[in-house]
């Protein structure tokens, strides 16, 4: 089956629903049995079918039947976002005592989460230069090394790391490897291909598409693995909102659509910017000049719509006169909605083991899908009014 195809198909099982073409949106809480002998049955076996509303609906099982098949995992846990799913992978891995390898560059939550709640259950969190060699990085490795943490790219600076060659590493070693696989969306990157174990999705970008909802999904190689998830996502109280998860499996049926433009779009945009005076480095993988291109070109198949771009020095009411007149890019958090976005970010702060070097401030950019002529021309005026003000 093609891979558009299976967007459309995955996870929808009409007969079961009276011929509706979506699974339906299951409210619940309590879950009714017809007698003692069904209930004790349900019970024995947490893992399958429907027994309590926080466990799992017939609208989550068909979003994660989706998003699991369009991976190619054995499995998927949905979560209340995408955070959620991080914690989740993380914590079903690890205990008390142990080690985990986190690159430089992940997402600030993802630190604080590492820094903060893993600190205080005994969990020692150690960085590492994203950009390290698989000889390099096997020097990081201990005894009690549990898990490996990749994001490629990079959370804000958008560096590729060598994700096979790491995840090859700590694979020796008996380390699990957890990805998160936001920006380039099961459609882009093959993880378990490249030798992710948790593949984690913030699925409220993306995959729902349309900046109206909170989900995440932790999609897990092999039974065990999943087992761990499901088991501690159950301990956790985790659940996805049953709202949230048919907009996610609503949105995968257009993914396939969506982000082809998303990435016409971004790179016409990176391509354009790249021209301009106002503007001194852009960072986006698909382009020839990213130092880690040749990774891009080698482990992706395509790119979306985020990347950012390094202006040149200026104050901070100049970020405002670009950013507050802007049309057609709004100004906020999260991104993979169908509208643009630019949002000035510091990366800097959030480094403990390598250095960001900027002379000029970060935007980073999300392109939607509008029309590109009214995006370069609305951001043409935005860069004049950075440079006059």
């Amino acid at each position: 089956m093609k891979q558009a195809t299976r967007l459309v198909h995955a996870g929808r099982r009409p007969a079961d629903h009276y011929g509706m073409v979506n699974t339906p949106v299951y409210h619940a809480s309590t879950v009714l049995f017809d007698s003692l002998e069904a209930f004790d049955a349900s019970n024995a076996d947490p893992f399958s079918g429907v027994h309590y509303g926080r466990l799992g609906t017939p609208t989550q099982f068909a979003f994660e039947s989706a998003v699991a098949e369009l991976e190619g995992a054995h499995g998927a846990v949905s979560s209340c976002s995408g955070l959620a799913a991080i914690a989740t992978a993380l914590l079903a891995v690890v205990q008390a005592g142990d080690h985990v390898l986190v690159a430089d560059n992940v997402y600030g939550p993802t630190r604080k989460l590492c820094d903060g709640l893993l600190a205080r259950l005994g969990v020692e969190t150690e960085y590492f230069d994203p950009l390290v060699t698989a000889d390099e990085l096997a020097t990081h490795f201990r005894d009690n090394t549990r898990a490996l943490f990749l994001e490629a790219p990079g959370s804000l600076t958008f560096e590729i790391s060598d994700v096979p060659g790491l995840a090859a590493v700590a694979h020796e070693r008996g380390a699990t490897v957890i990805a998160d696989n936001t920006w380039a969306t099961p459609v882009y990157f093959d993880a378990f291909g490249h030798g992710i174990d948790l593949s984690v999705h913030a699925a409220t970008k993306y995959i729902v598409g349309h900046s109206d909802a909170m989900l995440g999904v932790v999609n897990c190689r092999d039974a065990e693995h999943f087992r761990a998830v499901r088991q501690t996502s159950i301990a956790l109280g985790y659940c996805a909102g049953p709202d949230d998860v048919y907009l996610g499996a609503r949105g995968l049926r257009t993914l396939g659509q969506r982000l082809p433009v998303h990435e016409a779009n971004g790179l016409a945009l990176a391509n354009w910017l790249a021209e301009q005076p106002a503007v001194t480095r852009v960072l986006h993988p698909a382009r020839a000049d990213h130092p880690q291109h040749h990774l891009w070109q080698r482990d992706f198949t395509g790119a979306c719509g985020l990347f950012a771009i390094e202006l040149v020095p200026g104050e901070r009411h100049q970020l405002g006169a670009l950013i507050d007149g802007l049309d057609y890019y709004g100004l906020g958090a999260s991104w993979g909605g169908y509208e643009s976005l630019a949002l000035p970010v510091e990366p800097s702060g959030s480094r403990t083991v390598t250095r960001w070097q900027a002379e000029g401030p970060l935007l980073r950019i999300h392109a939607g899908l509008e029309d590109i002529a009214d995006l370069i021309d609305d951001m043409a005026a935005g860069l004049a009014r950075y440079t006059a003000a």
